[in-house]
């Protein structure tokens, strides 16, 4: 396999920040998004990564970001490597395929997160209050049952090292603001909708997924990455079965592991065996095999 790509370091960029996955360089009107093999689990960063995640993240979000430009402008303005500016250029070989040149937005400091079904931490709140921040539902669901409709449920965006923290729809007006609120909201809920309904003809629930926006010329547009094994619940729709856990595409693998081992969720995180780390890696290049056609090379 690839050399792994833990963390990337170009003394003749800027570094504007370092993410959980992805590194993020200042370089003129633009930002460089680099999309690293990291892999986080709970809020915490693995001590190794997952071979090809980076080109498999970057080259997914773009398929998305360009399936739903019709409904949102998004920050890419690039990613052919030719195209950058001429100080990146040194740098090709390790940013061909992980890297995005975008627009300078200022991030909405919200994870915005849609669920079409009953999953993850959204499962563990309605079992203890038949609610999902804040959201009433029906009483009687089960696990992983799709939901009358997909539902909008922010969390707070949490530093390196803490958590992200569910939060009802007024306290996500108090950080943001009504109408930008209400623009997120309805914006996110229509790339779910579009979204899910292509992945079921390819034989994947899309169960949940979290997006990030910005503002860039008094305008919301989407940012980040989008609809990624990282970002979302892939589930294979021949297996599906409400009741239960279900197999899944993304870093779920992962996260099972960690629970199967009794993981404290808090750093430093555990050696991966190598069957997790190929597992999962497997488990990326397939989702993105379904839902684009495109197969990568390993």
């Amino acid at each position: 396999m690839d050399k792994v790509v833990l963390s990337t370091d170009f003394p003749s960029l800027k570094k504007f920040k370092q993410g959980k996955v992805r590194d993020v360089y200042e370089t003129g009107d633009y930002y460089l998004i680099v999309s690293s093999d990291r892999l986080s689990a709970f809020d915490v960063i693995m001590q190794q990564g997952i071979p090809f995640k980076g080109e498999i993240l970057t080259y997914i979000s773009n398929f998305w970001f360009d399936f739903t430009s019709d409904i949102i402008e998004n920050h890419i303005v690039s990613t052919n490597i030719d195209e950058y500016p001429q100080e990146c250029q040194e740098y090709s070989e390790i940013l061909k395929g992980r890297s995005m040149l975008v627009k300078k937005a200022k991030l909405i400091p919200l994870e915005c997160i849609v669920r079409g079904y009953l999953s993850g931490t959204g499962w563990n709140d309605y079992k203890k209050s038949g609610a999902v921040c804040g959201i009433a539902l029906p009483p009687g669901l089960e696990e992983s049952e799709k939901l009358p409709e997909a539902i909008f449920t922010p969390s707070t965006k949490a530093d390196i090292g803490d958590h992200d923290e569910n939060i009802d729809e007024k306290k996500a007006i108090g950080i943001v603001g009504f109408d930008v609120y209400n623009e997120i909201k309805t914006k996110a809920l229509e790339i779910y909708k579009k979204a899910s309904e292509y992945a079921l003809t390819k034989g994947i629930i899309i169960a949940d997924t979290k997006m990030e926006f910005g503002i860039y010329n008094n305008k919301v547009i989407l940012i980040d990455e989008l609809l990624t094994p990282d970002s979302s619940r892939f589930w294979p729709l021949d297996n599906y079965e409400k009741g239960r856990a279900q197999d899944s595409y993304d870093k779920q693998y992962v996260r099972d592991y960690l629970l199967s081992i009794n993981f404290n969720k808090r750093p430093p995180a555990p050696i991966l065996p190598e069957s997790v780390i190929t597992n999962t890696a497997n488990k990326y290049f397939e989702a993105v095999e379904k839902l684009t056609g495109k197969k990568l090379e390993k």
